[in-house]
């Protein structure tokens, strides 16, 4: 088959299937007329699918004609509560929510991908899985997909994931060995004291200068525990404590976010913040506690995967423009728990074009993409099953 051309004979279906999705963005955990709108598509190709999986996501497969490995490849659903500025003719519908992440171009481009696999089924020597995963912006759906199995009967193999990206030029990829995103935790930390009129100091415990003590000391685990060579970033974001400037406060509270993109440093960095507050507390007369909610982990790229996928990419959009990131993003990705669980490889796919005006952010009210990277996305993804498959 040539699989340039089938993927050009389904561009504008692509487009059109991005364009419904846009128009009709849903929330995290709430993407359930996404989910139907998804499983109308694989009913009408007829292709195997179960839906429901983490509530509001579908998992399908296309089973080839003989055994072997089988490939996951993932493509988020959720939306944004933004209100979208773009005055287009597929505008979101849904007052304040929009698709201004690009997940409605990763719908598109993955159920492009299951419609022509589908098409090779009788030729496939192995099984294809297709990840439609919710909430990536919120609680992590893909964590919740694992746990219910999706990686299973059949077991997969490798896992491929894609996210279209306002930074580089549509035609252009850009990819990573190794680390690619960090983790992500949320740090509460609750610093209890003695309350007191402002003016009798000496009969409170101040937990306003107890917090400001473990912040400086705070800083002190990056700059002075971790090695410059290990990107690590720790934000004491927002502070609580007090109503009037002449009441010292019973208690203050501050949240916190560390990312890190070690595992082994992400452990000690947080082992390190307990000690901090619970010791200057305790010097303070006070009483610390710290609230860890873990969030997404470290997504780290295998190196044979990439070495794979680098070779379709050269092949569907020519080396020149196939770039590496040259240091891991401090962002965090739940792709990452595919990349935990199997081989993995995560890239970036252009969807900037200044001369149509495509230059705004994702989680921009005016965030679109450039609709001719769809095709490109589908081409590489198709390539990438069918190497992988056959190697």
């Amino acid at each position: 088959m040539d699989i340039k051309k089938k993927v050009e004979s389904i561009s504008d279906e692509i487009i059109s299937i991005r364009r419904e999705f846009h128009k009709y963005p849903e929330l995290s955990g709430k993407e359930y007329k996404t989910m139907e709108r998804i499983c109308k598509y694989l009913d009408l190709w007829g292709i195997e699918y179960k839906k429901g999986i983490a509530e509001t996501g579908v998992v399908a497969i296309v089973r080839g004609r003989e055994d072997g490995k089988t490939i996951g490849l993932r493509a988020d659903i959720d939306g944004l509560p933004i209100r979208e500025e773009n005055e287009i003719d597929y505008k979101s519908t849904n007052e304040g929510v929009m698709h201004a992440c690009g997940h409605d171009a990763h719908i598109a481009i993955l159920l492009g991908v299951a419609k022509i696999i589908k098409s090779m089924e009788e030729e496939l020597k192995g099984n294809v899985k297709f990840f439609f995963q919710p909430a990536e912006e919120t609680i992590g759906g893909a964590e919740r997909m694992i746990k219910e199995g999706c990686l299973e009967e059949p077991y997969v193999d490798v896992v491929l994931g894609l996210h279209v990206s306002p930074n580089i030029d549509t035609g252009v990829v850009q990819l990573k060995y190794g680390k690619v995103n960090a983790s992500s935790d949320t740090i509460i930390i609750v610093v209890k004291g003695k309350s007191a009129h402002g003016a009798n100091p000496e009969i409170a415990v101040d937990p306003v200068v107890i917090s400001a003590n473990i912040i400086m000391a705070l800083q002190t685990i990056v700059s002075r525990n971790i090695s410059p060579q290990e990107a690590t970033v720790f934000t004491v974001g927002s502070i609580h404590g007090g109503t009037k400037g002449n009441i010292i406060p019973e208690e203050v509270t501050m949240e916190c976010i560390l990312r890190t993109l070690d595992e082994d440093i992400r452990k000690y960095f947080k082992e390190r913040i307990i000690s901090i507050v619970e010791d200057i507390s305790r010097a303070y007369g006070g009483y610390g506690q710290v609230i860890i909610e873990e969030g997404y982990p470290s997504l780290i790229n295998n190196d044979e995967i990439v070495d794979s996928v680098v070779q379709v990419l050269e092949e569907v959009v020519g080396k020149e423009n196939v770039k590496f990131f040259p240091h891991a993003a401090l962002f965090a990705e739940d792709f990452a728990y595919f990349s935990q669980a199997r081989k993995a490889c995560y890239f970036s796919l252009g969807c900037r074009n200044e001369g149509k005006g495509i230059v705004h952010p994702l989680h921009s009210s005016k965030f679109n993409i450039d609709e001719d990277c769809l095709k490109v996305g589908v081409e590489i993804q198709v390539r990438n099953i069918l190497k992988l498959l056959n190697s």
